[in-house]
């Protein structure tokens, strides 16, 4: 996703002769990657991953590593660079083949940028484990031809899977980041690819190239930009990552349909993708109120934490709804919830020791773990209902989000 990180460690250093493993694959690769690559759709395989013949094809021909050439790993609270040149090889490819998103920018520093020094702060670009892009590249159901709008460049590796798909020549991908689009229009030209590749605000779409058949987010977004449904043919489909600020992200497959709705269903896959980046950012939420109302609570702030159920506690509290939380050395859990809309700001922490429940302070119009308590309260009454058994409507009127009991009860939320 950035230039070249130079001869030794980038693309250029993996051309010309033959290297200590003999013949190379398709794009003059070592053998090592070629390896780790047939071993990472195999195991994509054997996981459980809807992979049909036409997207294993893809997966085996589409070169991972000449996209992330460098990379972070974690290592506690650091993250260091990793580069080929940095270990042994193999190791380097089983790393890069890794059914794992691989991080490639935190605070906004590229991982080629960073030199040899470990860094620290919060990821803020990824390569998406290969897995969940199966997934969404599934349900997207790409036929050779059709029109593709990727928002979200990133790296520019899904993209070359989308061109394998559809045909380089009907992919559209838009990153709102000039350094993203630059490397991955190199690295896509240096496949043999030559999609479209915009530097532009991905909530605006690429209406100079609309319409779509179908559409494909690799960032999240709390509701689906006007633009995306407006640019998706009728009888399209799109496949969008839902989340606001709590941990359950879902996705959604969505078809356009001939009165301008884009309607259907979760996903069921989980995924916590980057936000898109579009527009002011929203203010960091405060460290908590001061004094407010104080009052018990049974329910842990962690409960936020289990992705089956904080998905559900999104759709009470709202999409604006900021969370910080953090956990204490003797391992009691403090969650702060803030609404920039009324003010509204909830601390919510554990009483530890061995002890049961929470202390709650309130302090606003609204107590907002009132909410998350009513939330979880009928997540259970409904059985804990599953996310793919939820359904989505979007219209120019308002996103909905429903899902029908057994007993034919249908409860709606707003996006």
């Amino acid at each position: 996703m950035r230039p070249h990180g130079g001869d030794e460690h980038g693309e250029h250093g993996e051309n010309g002769g033959h290297g200590e493993h003999g013949e190379r694959g398709e794009h003059g690769e070592r053998g090592e990657l070629v390896e780790a690559r047939v071993d990472m759709v195999r195991r994509m395989d054997e996981g459980g991953v809807v992979l049909s013949s036409r997207l294993a094809e893809v997966f085996l021909n589409v070169p991972r590593h000449r996209f992330v050439p460098v990379f972070y790993r974690r290592d506690g609270d650091r993250f260091l660079p990793c580069r080929r040149g940095d270990g042994d090889a193999g190791g380097w490819a089983a790393r890069v083949y890794a059914d794992d998103s691989l991080i490639t920018e935190v605070d906004g520093l590229h991982a080629e940028d960073a030199g040899e020094r470990a860094v620290t702060g919060v990821p803020t670009s990824s390569s998406t484990a290969p897995s969940l892009m199966a997934d969404m590249l599934d349900a997207l159901d790409v036929e050779p031809g059709a029109r593709v709008l990727e928002v979200g460049t990133g790296t520019g590796y899904n993209a070359a899977l989308l061109c394998r798909l559809a045909g380089t020549e009907n992919v559209v991908t838009v990153d709102v980041s000039e350094r993203l689009t630059a490397a991955a229009r190199e690295r896509l030209g240096g496949l043999g690819m030559s999609p479209v590749v915009e530097t532009a605000d991905g909530a605006a779409g690429a209406p100079g190239h609309a319409p779509f058949d179908r559409i494909i987010a690799t960032c999240s977004v709390r509701r689906v930009p006007a633009a995306w449904t407006d640019q998706c043919a009728t009888g399209g489909i799109m496949v969008v990552p839902l989340k606001g600020t709590l941990a359950g992200g879902v996705l959604a497959r969505l078809t356009k349909l001939a009165d301008g709705t884009a309607a259907g269903h979760l996903l069921h896959t989980p995924a916590a993708f980057m936000p898109l980046l579009s527009g002011p950012r929203p203010a960091p939420p405060p460290a908590g109120p001061e004094g407010g109302r104080g009052r018990e609570t049974p329910l842990s702030g962690s409960v936020l934490d289990d992705w089956t159920f904080s998905f559900f506690a999104q759709l009470h509290l709202g999409p604006g709804v900021e969370r910080e939380h953090h956990r204490a050395a003797d391992g009691s859990h403090t969650t702060v919830l803030y609404d920039p809309a009324d003010g509204s700001r909830a601390r919510v922490t554990d009483h530890g020791d061995g002890r049961a429940g929470a202390a709650v302070a309130a302090a606003g119009p609204r107590d907002l773990w009132t909410v998350v308590e009513r939330a979880h309260r009928q997540w259970r009454e409904l059985n804990r209902p599953r996310r793919e058994w939820f359904t989505v409507r979007v219209t120019p009127r308002g996103q909905t989000m429903s899902y029908t009991s057994p007993a034919g009860r249908t409860h709606t939320w707003e996006l």
